[in-house]
């Protein structure tokens, strides 16, 4: 049995506490962030397919080596100390690029809100205030549209857009 308890904030992250009784009849409390894709989707802002693609797109990212928490090195070291990325993590690198390709290009506000909030994991009122547009803060009401929307030019490119009419 478990209980969700009302979002609450430490160190600017969104958090959620799931309140759970173990076997023993102990109560657990377990936390985890909010990530900006799943209160999209939970909200209806964001269609399936925006939130599929989004989260390929994580995936990529994450794979690829460009996420900036790492624990261990994705890659395998050579001569010289230098990493020597797998043809898979080159790939999704790859489409990471051509993903933001698609979104506007790296200097788009679409493309940066996907490398930031989705890649990054920063939520989309940070990505407002620190990033923003031109290095501009930005409203977040305005920086949620602008995610709504690259999701949306995401989709299209990776086909889902195309999945959905079909169906």
């Amino acid at each position: 049995m478990s209980a969700r308890s009302k979002l609450h904030k430490a160190r600017g992250r969104e958090f959620e506490q799931l309140r759970e009784v173990d076997p023993d009849g102990r109560i657990v409390v377990h936390r985890r962030t909010v990530d900006s894709l799943a209160k999209l989707s939970r909200t209806g802002a964001i269609t399936e397919q925006m939130h599929d693609a989004g989260r390929a797109l994580q995936r990529d990212f994450q794979f690829g080596g460009l996420d900036p928490i790492r624990t261990r090195p994705l890659m395998s070291p050579v001569r010289g100390g230098v990493p020597e990325f797998t043809e898979d993590q080159l790939d999704a690198r790859q489409r990471v690029h051509a993903a933001l390709k698609a979104a506007g290009g790296i200097g788009s506000p679409g493309a940066s809100c996907l490398w930031h909030v989705l890649g990054c994991g920063c939520s989309v009122r940070e990505w407002a205030i620190h990033q923003g547009w031109n290095g501009r803060p930005i409203r977040q009401e305005m920086a949620a549209g602008v995610l709504v929307a690259a999701l949306g030019m995401l989709a299209a490119h990776v086909g889902y857009g195309e999945a959905r009419r079909a169906s």
